[in-house]
């Protein structure tokens, strides 16, 4: 007897823009409909947490993202957009699906929160400027279950630590809805300004403490530190600047005492280097990326 095929867990979902927000000094929302009607993106299923997708911009003066999916398999079409020139081939950018959910008339929309900044990249400029209408992609998962979704405490863990910076913050919002009620966390998050701090909703027992840089607060390294933790087997996320995530993974592992294999950490950026280059650079691969 034959057996059903495996689904693809990752799929290319035509976007339009439905709306954007300013959250913050340093965050923007934008609102994600399917192209060109809601049911392009009726396969879209996200995993909650940090799950992570990969967001193809168009240029200035192009209508849409120029993504060459026609080109066969996923490597195929990785290596098809490569070979374009780079302004003409969509700008390529990792992100954390913030929240999907179904409308009120029964499609799928799904939130990308872009941290903003002068000075800012494609994407940052993206956001800044978004209006209904505007076109993207995604690769992105067309089953709940799948390798992008990172945050995965061990059945045993007793509390979680959570570090994240501005690009980490959707990503944590989204682990904070997600853990169970009661569930001990200790959470530091490194923002640039005091208007950063926003609400977050969550049914677990945490800690949350803001670090300001404009405030001159301590790194995340130095602030952990500091800490009285929690007894009890934990399991440690932290993702954001790659520098930071390596010291405090660092300190966390070999002065903390916590199992190497129960820290959860991603770069999602490195100071100085573009995200293109995080991608290319060998010596970045195992900092990861969202």
């Amino acid at each position: 007897m034959a057996t059903a095929p495996d689904a693809v867990p990752f799929r290319f979902f035509d976007l339009r823009v439905e709306r954007a927000e300013r959250l913050s000094p340093s965050m923007v929302r934008v609102t994600f409909r399917g192209f060109p009607d809601d049911e392009a993106l009726a396969g879209f299923a996200s995993g909650g947490r940090d799950q992570s997708l990969s967001l193809f911009l168009p240029h200035p003066g192009q209508d849409a993202p120029v993504v060459p999916v026609d080109a066969g398999d996923g490597s195929a079409i990785f290596a098809a957009w490569r070979a374009l020139p780079e302004d003409v081939r969509a700008v390529m950018r990792s992100f954390t699906v913030r929240e999907q959910r179904r409308t009120p008339a029964g499609t799928t929309e799904f939130d990308i929160d872009f941290a903003v900044h002068e000075d800012g990249g494609p994407a940052c400029r993206f956001a800044l400027a978004a209006e209904p209408g505007r076109r993207a992609m995604v690769l992105g998962p067309a089953v709940a279950e799948n390798t992008s979704v990172r945050c995965q405490p061990p059945a045993d863990t007793d509390w979680t630590l959570i570090w994240g910076d501005e690009t980490a913050l959707p990503a944590v919002a989204a682990i904070l809805e997600w853990l169970p009620a009661g569930a001990r966390t200790r959470v530091w998050l490194e923002v640039p300004h005091a208007g950063d701090r926003i609400e977050l909703k969550t049914a677990a027992d945490a800690e949350i403490v803001w670090l300001v840089r404009e405030e001159g607060a301590p790194s995340a390294a130095e602030a952990v530190a500091a800490a009285e933790l929690p007894e009890g087997t934990p399991y440690a996320w932290i993702a954001g600047e790659s520098g930071s995530v390596k010291a405090l993974r660092r300190h966390l592992v070999n002065e903390r005492g916590f199992d190497r294999c129960r820290v959860t950490f991603v770069g999602y950026w490195r100071r100085g280097v573009s995200e293109d280059g995080l991608r290319d650079d060998p010596a970045l691969a195992e900092i990861g990326e969202a």
